[in-house]
């Protein structure tokens, strides 16, 4: 059918056509406004509705709330609508009760929007007829039927022009009740997790997938090796200072003395070696991050049950009333390193068979808030405010393929660490319970520690790997293209990431494990005496001169 003469003319909004014309004054000397000059919305009806759609995103709660700056997340919102019993049970498996129940509301809310688009488009058919009246009134001989249907045929035209200011007003409230609808369906999106792996273990039990050597005291009841708690090995040989830090900083942070700080920093050296020959890109990523990168990574101010867990710097009235973005401590290098690609386009060649990752390493201090009782945990290095961390993150091509090859290599690197350290650790697959918001899989290495044997039978967390697919690519508005300029099918890579070393857990496990009652010395694994000046063992100190020393 062909399309009338009135849907082929060319746009002009009621508001321009209404709008008394401007009185153009020349500026006096004393003030240096500009006079206000009315702009002609003469635009198709195509570049109209453009417009108004790129509007509903700028406009909403949430986007006032993200700076300008920040990168704009495209969450895939029909999948959501799509499969609603799929996200809602995700959410469930995954202990996010209260997100379970969003997939559904945006479908509700997304039905409103749909009744709000249809009748907003009922009112911009009116109001289009008025335009046709207001501009040539002889061509209603054309349209009768038209016109006589939306009841303007006799209207005067300063009735007319009553009418369209009445449109306007119901339009532009109808407007803002679909940008609001979209607001919301934007925020209850972002706040779903990730879909789950297939190979991750439903509910709270983690699955066993291999030991790293032979535990070093496989009979507990047969043996007569004594233990040490790290703090006491610390404290005895002069390596850890923890009230000197309480002093300074507060509970959750310390002092590394002598050779502890000489091992943190060979763990390091050593980390990166052992990556960079693996063919990981070494980089030194700044420890402040914007707000909006951490959330895009996954990492909120609060977790569920509103326990503080990022560091964020206080603002001045005047920066926040100017809306400067705020800034936070980087709780892990992975979300500088996700950050790097914010707002990019990764270029994709022709062959997938040449897609090669990006993959880098780097080691940064990391600060964690840790609110929260955590009993005996809190005691020693086990769970601090501020650490060293080497980190491994990887770009990958959109396909599970792609992303568990570079996963699986990350998982072997962390394993020849920790086993040429001289650790007895467990590789598990961690289950639904275990999962933060991005990962749609994680597997954590634990190493045994002899100080915690009476919890959790002497096992702790020492590196972690994630697939988080394309999570935080959405979210950070990071998307690949072809060689033609084009963004390529699945559009968005995925992300991995994963501890290389997290200095002071394996700094702690390293002193109960290496500790030697009889001699009352710390063994040094092999791998580190390169970086510990050739020392084989930490032992007592020597009695100090007599001058100047600590005072008690």
């Amino acid at each position: 059918m062909r399309p009338s003469r009135l849907a082929m003319r060319p746009y002009t909004c009621l508001q321009c056509l209404t709008r008394t014309r401007p009185v153009f004054r020349r500026p006096t000397t004393t003030t240096t406004q500009t006079p206000h000059i009315a702009s002609l919305h003469n635009s198709s009806r195509f570049l109209l509705q453009q417009q108004q759609q790129q509007q509903q995103y700028s406009d909403s709660p949430a986007a006032a709330s993200r700076p300008s700056i920040a990168p704009k997340p495209v969450v895939d919102i029909k999948h959501i609508r799509q499969h609603p019993d799929l996200h809602a049970q995700n959410c469930i498996e995954r202990n996010y009760h209260q997100q379970a129940t969003y997939p559904q509301r945006i479908n509700d809310l997304h039905a409103q929007w749909q009744a709000k688009q249809r009748e907003a488009r009922s009112l911009r058919e009116r109001s289009n007829i008025l335009r046709r009246q207001l501009t040539d009134p002889g061509s209603i001989r054309d349209e009768n039927a038209d016109t006589i249907a939306a009841g303007t045929k006799f209207l005067t035209r300063d009735e007319l022009i009553a009418e369209a200011r009445k449109l306007k007003s119901l339009l532009s409230t109808i407007e803002a009740e679909e940008t609001r609808i979209l607001s919301e369906i934007e925020s209850l999106a972002l706040a779903i997790p990730n879909l789950t792996s297939e190979d991750s273990p439903r509910g709270p039990e983690p699955k066993l997938l291999s030991l790293i050597n032979e535990h070093p005291e496989p009979v507990p009841s047969a043996s007569d090796r004594v233990w040490r708690s790290h703090v006491h090995i610390g404290n005895e040989l002069g390596l850890l200072d923890f009230a000197s830090a309480g002093t300074t900083s507060g509970w959750g942070w310390y002092f590394l003395l002598d050779e502890a700080a000489q091992l943190e920093q060979a763990l390091i050296a050593y980390a990166l070696d052992l990556a960079v020959r693996s063919g990981w890109r070494q980089v030194s990523p700044p420890s402040m991050v914007y707000s909006h990168i951490a959330s895009a990574c996954g990492f909120q101010p609060r977790d569920q049950n509103g326990e503080t867990q990022i560091y964020t710097l206080a603002q001045s009235a005047d920066d926040a009333a100017r809306g400067k973005p705020e800034l936070s401590m980087a709780g892990t290098s992975e979300i500088p390193l996700a950050g790097m690609h914010a707002s990019k386009m990764l270029l994709c060649p022709g062959d997938i068979s040449e897609f090669s990752p990006l993959k880098y390493v780097a080691v940064s201090r990391c600060y964690r808030a840790e609110a929260g009782s955590r009993g005996l945990e809190t005691k020693g290095l086990y769970r601090v405010h501020e650490f060293t961390k080497v980190e491994l993150f990887g770009w990958t091509y959109p396909s599970l393929d792609s992303a568990s090859d570079v996963f699986n290599e990350i998982v072997d690197l962390q394993t020849d660490l920790l086993s040429s350290l001289g650790l007895h650790c467990r590789v598990l697959e961690m289950p639904t319970h275990d999962l933060g918001a991005s990962a749609t899989r994680k597997i954590d290495i634990e190493a045994f520690f002899p100080s915690r044997r009476e919890r959790n039978e002497g096992w702790g967390e020492v590196t972690s790997a994630s697939i988080c697919t394309d999570y935080q690519a959405r979210r950070l508005a990071t998307r690949l293209k072809g060689e033609d300029g084009k963004m390529i099918e699945g559009g968005y890579p995925f992300t991995v990431n994963g501890t290389a070393m997290a200095v002071p857990r394996v700094l702690a496990a390293l002193l109960e494990n290496g500790w030697d009652e009889e001699t009352g010395t710390v063994v040094i694994p092999e791998v580190l005496r390169g970086w510990m000046g050739g020392k084989e063992r930490i032992g007592p100190k020597p009695p100090t001169k007599k001058g100047l020393g600590v005072g008690v």
